[in-house]
């Protein structure tokens, strides 16, 4: 990840969802370092199926050791969860997060969960206690920029966030199309 931790802009922190490496958000780190901006991933993630309380405390305990500050977590699907865990739990007291872009993320649950057959995913059922505490805390809201397709299949409720910054719904159908789609990369520039 050297050939992208040059920049004098905002640190981005990259947190890719469930299954994922930060390899699938490779079109976005691209064009964020070519504005400027030093991007860092979390390669502890792996394929990122620990739980999200798990992830957040990877993530929170990355920050310090980088000692950023004022970064922007732009995050996809699980990421999303993952980063605003850290900003209503773990980075609470230390504020090194500044706001977050989520992409797809399934802020409200899916009901797609319940009869998923892997542990890693039921994690995202509406009725999750900790869904429901991330949907409690409204706090950080007004930090986030939620970015959706039109339609999602994994996240058949959607992804518009109550209080957000921002709901930005964009003509893109699927769940990962919105990774390197031309729109949904300049939206995110714009808000970095």
């Amino acid at each position: 990840m050297t050939q992208y931790a040059s920049g004098a802009g905002a640190p981005v922190l990259l947190i890719p969802g469930v299954y994922e490496t930060w390899q699938f958000l490779r079109p976005i780190a691209e064009r964020l370092h070519a504005a400027g901006h030093p991007i860092h991933v979390l390669p502890a993630l792996g394929y990122n199926t620990r739980p999200i309380v798990a992830s957040a405390g990877v993530g929170q305990d990355y920050l310090r050791e980088q000692d950023l500050r004022g970064v922007v977590v732009v995050a996809h699907s699980k990421g999303g969860l993952i980063g605003k865990h850290m900003m209503v739990v773990d980075d609470r007291e230390e504020q090194r997060i500044e706001r977050m872009i989520a992409v797809s993320t399934p802020f409200n649950g899916s009901s797609l969960a319940r009869i998923a057959p892997a542990r890693a995913l039921r994690e995202f059922s509406p009725h999750r206690p900790l869904i429901r505490h991330l949907l409690a805390e409204r706090e950080a809201d007004a930090r986030i920029t939620s970015i959706y397709g039109m339609r999602d299949q994994y996240i058949p409720g959607g992804s518009r966030l109550a209080g957000a910054h921002e709901n930005i719904a964009v003509s893109v159908v699927g769940h990962f199309a919105l990774l390197s789609h031309p729109k949904v990369l300049d939206l995110i520039a714009e808000r970095v």
